[in-house]
């Protein structure tokens, strides 16, 4: 179990090194899906396969959800729709399938070896223990933590809300209304 707990680190470090140094968002993002991964099989070896879960379940689900939607709110012309087809290559998914794979066979050791599961304080981690944790005297950080969230949400939408567009609109809102009001004299 210590071999899949430091391969799974080790791929986790990579694959964040990998996040940091990409200049394109896309691959950068399927390098910080893996690292969200190989931590989820982190918890796993170390006895929390609640808290395993919901990093597969929360980061690498939702908010990676969330981070793909960011990515395709900001490129939205035909320039960028052009680019992001050449960076779906199939050469592109070669480090994150080799991570993929690395990640997939610890997990797969891990389950195999299960019987020396490591635990925390002797007891697994499981939900009611996270409840508590989080609603008792952590909840002012969860809160905070939900608010951060938020306003990241909202700087998001701002940031991908195009002025021009608007501007657009309204040059063509106010030369309709002009037209409609010549038309009715």
């Amino acid at each position: 179990m210590e071999f899949a707990f430091y391969l799974a680190a080790i791929v986790a470090v990579a694959a964040t090194a990998r996040v940091i140094t990409c200049s394109n968002a896309v691959h950068a993002l399927l390098y910080l899906i893996m690292s969200l991964l190989s931590v989820a099989i982190v918890f796993y070896t170390l006895g929390a396969p609640f808290a395993a879960a919901l990093e597969v379940i929360v980061y690498a689900g939702a908010i990676m959800v969330l981070f793909v939607f960011v990515i395709m709110m900001l490129n939205l012309n035909d320039e960028t729709v052009a680019r992001e087809r050449t960076w779906m290559a199939p050469r592109i998914w070669i480090g994150p399938g080799v991570l993929g794979v690395v990640l997939i066979t610890v997990l797969l050791a891990a389950m195999a070896g299960g019987s020396s599961l490591g635990t925390v304080d002797s007891t697994p981690l499981m939900a009611e223990r996270v409840g508590r944790a989080m609603f008792g005297p952590y909840v002012l950080v969860v809160e905070l933590a939900a608010f951060v969230l938020l306003a990241a949400l909202v700087v998001a939408a701002h940031l991908g809300r195009d002025d021009r567009d608007i501007a657009e609109r309204k040059r063509v809102a106010a030369a309709r209304g002009r037209r409609h009001l010549g038309g009715e004299q």
